[in-house]
């Protein structure tokens, strides 16, 4: 087989796309099952999750400051000591209860603004240390209570390519939603063409899940780059846990690629108005000669590889806060 980045066998990606307009296309309702869609969501459900969460990105964590985020109700602040490790505990200050994440790292340690106590990270005053993993693309916390869980020592990770061969990028939005919901919206491929012609077309769902290992919907899709030009690839979309769905790119360009999708309870279980972060990874791998020079200029493609998911996730969060409003009033027909 010649080396897709040789010269003599150089072929190129994109294909001229030349079949019928969005309102042409074959409909999925009839193949888009509700049964399908919620038995997917069900086993999803029922897989060990360990009580880890996604935060934010290992990127967005930087030395010198540090990062807050509400899980599920609960107060977390996370800093690098000045190894690099992360560090994570409760928001709240053990003294008189500021907020954490207003603080100041110095020298590694995590120093309050309200009268200057100083956290290392391990115990103080009542004040523990939480479980915190970072993968290096993103960072998870673990919480016990909130997740209700036997507890995991790491967070179930998709497999992804080669941290030096690939590009990653994080986005993260947030609706008014439950977790549920985004897993739900990822685990129905059959609205992609229909939903998001500016970025999918000719989108054909060729497997269902059944259970077992190999639990997942089998996808071929063009991803539009501009105009008639696209990239057909086939993709695999999985749940490994409840509130993760991973897409990735088997055959075509970019194969062994993966879109992660994450999706964090900020509000506790059973909320009147839940909020729910979504946090979408991409790591992008080619094993085209090409593909160094992505690498190289990686700080200028992430804003753009944030700005496609931002543009998909606009119309996905209205997809799944459509849905978590249909189901807390009883209409939903799912």
């Amino acid at each position: 087989m010649n080396d897709p980045g040789s010269r003599a066998g150089w072929t190129s990606p994109l294909r001229v796309r030349r079949g019928a307009g969005w309102e042409a296309q074959a409909p999925t309702w009839q193949e888009a099952k509700p049964s399908v869609i919620s038995a997917a969501l069900k086993r999803a459900a029922a897989r060990p999750s360990g009580n880890w969460f996604v935060v934010g990105s290992s990127r967005g964590i930087v030395r010198g400051r540090p990062y807050g985020r509400t899980v599920s109700g609960v107060e977390v602040v996370l800093w690098r000591a000045d190894t690099g490790e992360v560090r994570a505990g409760p928001g709240a200050c053990p003294h008189l209860g500021a907020p954490l994440r207003e603080g100041r790292v110095v020298c590694g340690t995590l120093v309050c603004r309200w009268h200057g106590l100083a956290l290392e990270g391990g115990p103080f005053a009542g004040w523990e240390p939480l479980p915190v993993h970072d993968d290096g693309v993103l960072v998870w916390v673990r919480l016990d209570q909130a997740g209700g869980e036997e507890p995991l020592e790491r967070p179930v990770l998709p497999v992804r390519p080669s941290p030096g061969d690939a590009v990653d990028s994080v986005f993260t939005a947030v609706g008014r939603c439950e977790p549920e919901d985004v897993v739900a919206n990822r685990l129905d491929p059959w609205h992609g063409s229909w939903f998001h012609p500016y970025s999918f077309v000719d989108l054909r769902v060729v497997d269902t899940p059944r259970g077992g290992l190999d639990d997942g919907f089998t996808v071929e899709v063009s991803f539009r780059v501009a105009g008639r030009l696209v990239v057909p690839v086939r993709a695999v979309f999985t749940a490994p846990e409840p509130r993760t769905v991973v897409m990735h790119i088997t055959e075509g360009e970019g194969a062994s690629s993966v879109v992660e999708t994450h999706a964090t309870p900020l509000t506790p279980r059973g909320h009147a108005r839940p909020r729910t972060a979504v946090t979408e990874a991409v790591v992008a791998a080619s094993d085209r000669r090409g593909f160094a020079l992505a690498r190289a200029t990686a700080p200028v493609l992430r804003p753009l590889m944030r700005r496609a998911a931002g543009r998909l996730w606009r119309d996905d969060l209205a997809y799944a806060e459509r849905r978590w409003s249909l189901r807390s009033t009883g209409r939903f027909p799912g």
